[in-house]
């Protein structure tokens, strides 16, 4: 393959992964409002109503603060919608893999996944206002408070996936090729599930929703971070959150669920390649109905310390836990306690 020819592929991938990433992004949002609404008897917004919100923001003028910090207020929203985007050129979408994914693995992607966070930070801080600085504050806890489980379960399982004898096993091809379900035993499999607990808890906090959007928390802040934004740049960092939960609900999936229809169905290459994709969506609006619309629906909100409480002790402790029950798991299959 020449030079060309790759240029070409990551420029031709990256411009329908962004206009995909945009779609499923909002399409995803639009889900979520409406299954919420229909748990609390309400009829709820129709499935476009996130199109429409983006649509109209785009219309609507955009005011800088008159004591915020105008590039960096404006920049903000862009990197925040960038670096969102930017993942999904690593992530699996069913048998789809992107000709960046062997350039980067987990590792890059856990450190991608912070960038439009900090963005909203520094758009927080920027924009003056003592609502949006609170709120910028609550963010960089937050973010540090979730950064260690989180972190556990990815090396949990690439520790296992390694352990295994897979080749590369931070790389999300690898992962997603190797489900961690057929390589661990019983022991294994209790480890697994707290490791997917601890992932189904980081979730909220990382799409900065309800019990852990203290950052925002419209009750207290009149929306933090996003106070004093509108327009343009408030549809961008709607953009951006729309994006995210696409690019966490891919996560989820290739680590845990990363089976295929056409693993199992035979049928042409390019209708296996749809039949994927689609099946990949289905699987991801399962896991963000589970993990993000139920939770915000039957829970309140925390408090910061709640929230620091929950990371630091709670689920890093199960985060451990299944760690050590994965290499618990892979020594009893090396060297069984019978023989």
């Amino acid at each position: 393959m020449t030079l060309a020819m790759t240029i070409g592929e990551i420029a031709i991938w990256t411009v329908g992964i962004s206009v995909f990433g945009i779609i499923a992004g909002l399409f995803l949002l639009g889900v979520d409002r409406k299954l919420a609404a229909h748990m609390q008897a309400r009829i709820g917004p129709p499935l476009r109503q996130p199109f429409t919100d983006v649509r109209k923001l785009l219309l609507k003028e955009n005011i800088v603060p008159g004591n915020a910090i105008a590039w960096l207020f404006n920049l903000a929203p862009f990197i925040a919608i960038c670096s969102s985007l930017v993942i999904l050129l690593y992530l699996p979408l069913g048998s789809l893999y992107s000709p960046m994914t062997e350039y980067g693995d987990l590792v890059l992607v856990m450190y991608l996944l912070t960038i439009p966070a900090l963005a909203m930070v520094a758009g927080g801080f920027a924009s003056g206002s003592p609502y949006a600085t609170v709120g910028a504050q609550r963010e960089m806890v937050t973010m540090i408070a979730y950064e260690l489980p989180l972190a556990m379960v990815v090396i949990g399982v690439a520790w296992r996936l390694g352990a295994a004898g897979v080749a590369d096993p931070f790389l999300l091809s690898s992962i997603s090729g190797n489900p961690i379900w057929s390589l661990v035993g019983p022991v294994g499999l209790i480890g697994v599930l707290l490791l997917v607990f601890v992932l189904a808890v980081v979730t909220p906090a990382e799409l900065s929703r309800i019990p852990f959007d203290t950052q925002e928390a419209e009750t207290e802040l009149a929306g933090g971070l996003l106070v004093e934004y509108s327009g343009r740049n408030l549809a961008l960092f709607y953009l951006s959150s729309a994006v995210k939960t696409l690019v966490m609900g891919a996560i989820i999936v290739a680590l845990f669920l990363p089976w295929n229809l056409s693993s199992y169905v035979a049928m042409p290459a390019t209708l296996a390649a749809l039949a994927d994709l689609a099946f990949f969506l289905l699987k991801v609006v399962l896991v963000m109905t589970l993990v993000v619309t139920l939770v915000r629906v039957g829970m309140a909100r925390l408090r910061i310390n709640q929230v620091v409480t929950v990371y630091w002790i709670y689920l890093s402790a199960i985060g451990l836990a299944g760690i050590l029950l994965l290499m618990a798991d892979a020594a009893l299959i090396t060297a069984p306690w019978w023989i």
